[in-house]
């Protein structure tokens, strides 16, 4: 609600989600920023119940001297008309700014289509993150060669930052889910050069029910650790 993202296919456009009033007439944006640690072992962040958000265009946020994205304008034109914020209220975003990048999916028609430097653009926000979050989906396992260069562009300086997040895994049986995670290691495998294997958080990252419960207690052990790192 109001944040513009979505579990469905998502957009082609980069989306800052940033903390701030929803309530400001067109063009006055008054953001909040707090640098308070997030809490553990306490109640959850509650619910964002607003319904619609305010869109920020890019061209705005590169000139919103609250927000870090003054440098971005370098991309043009062609990379700021799929760049656009977001402002909710919603508390956790408090002490996060959260970016959604294009989903990356097979193929060579959308990799042509792009009308700027993708990889790059990708790498300039990895750059600046404290966590970056690979985003899988259980039924459709797709690690295209575009998400392989991309990670392959991110990894310099960033590989200790980066983790993957297996979703709706509660839509698949326990028998799916063991070849759908090993599958998930594998192809991880191939694209990160170190030994050590990426962390992998499973879970169905929404508010409802488990579709199987089979891996319940482990659905719910790994988002209370990927909040913790959040």
């Amino acid at each position: 609600h109001g944040m513009h993202i979505g579990p469905e296919p998502t957009t082609d456009r980069f989306v800052a989600l940033v903390h701030g009033s929803e309530e400001q007439e067109e063009g006055d944006y008054a953001f909040e920023h707090d640098t308070a640690k997030c809490q553990t072992g306490g109640p959850k962040d509650g619910q964002n119940t607003s319904k619609t958000g305010k869109i920020i265009k890019g061209n705005s946020l590169t000139v919103t001297p609250e927000l870090p994205f003054a440098s971005l304008s370098s991309f043009g034109s062609a990379f700021l008309s799929h760049f656009e914020g977001s402002v909710s209220s919603a508390p956790i975003l408090n002490h996060i700014t959260l970016i959604d990048t294009p989903g990356v999916l097979s193929g060579e028609k959308q990799r042509i289509a792009r009308t700027y430097d993708f990889s790059q653009a990708v790498k300039w926000f990895a750059d600046r993150s404290d966590l970056i979050l690979l985003l899988f989906d259980a039924h459709k396992l797709d690690v295209s060669d575009e998400l392989k260069e991309v990670v392959e562009t991110i990894q310099p300086h960033n590989s200790d930052k980066i983790r993957c997040v297996l979703n709706k895994a509660d839509g698949v049986t326990k028998e799916q889910m063991v070849r759908v995670y090993g599958s998930l290691m594998w192809s991880m495998g191939k694209i990160f050069p170190s030994p050590e294997v990426v962390r992998v958080y499973t879970g169905s990252y929404w508010d409802e029910p488990f579709a199987h419960d089979d891996f319940e207690a482990m659905f719910e052990s790994d988002e209370c650790m990927l909040i913790h790192e959040l």
